[in-house]
């Protein structure tokens, strides 16, 4: 993965590609890291409804009512990273 890309349809639908890790996640509040930054997506009766570990793909569904991209520092290190320090 070296790209990340999303697709907002009509507030309901999120399509997201380069997400390395969730985290937090609930009804009003998603919280995840891309290839690019941290992301962070609010709104009602969110939830994830596709998530795809290999290829990093993603797809929330509810009543997107914000997306808010972190600064690129905040990035989470990952398994690896964490492991080799």
């Amino acid at each position: 993965m070296d790209t990340h890309g999303l697709i907002l349809d009509e507030r309901k639908k999120l399509t997201l590609t380069g997400v390395t890790d969730v985290d937090c996640f609930n009804e009003r509040e998603i919280r995840l890291y891309t290839e690019l930054a941290a992301l962070s997506i609010k709104g009602s009766s969110l939830h994830i409804n596709e998530m795809s570990v290999e290829s990093g793909g993603m797809v929330i569904e509810g009543m997107i009512d914000s997306i808010v991209y972190g600064d690129k520092l905040t990035h989470k290190p990952g398994l690896k990273e964490r492991l080799f320090r």
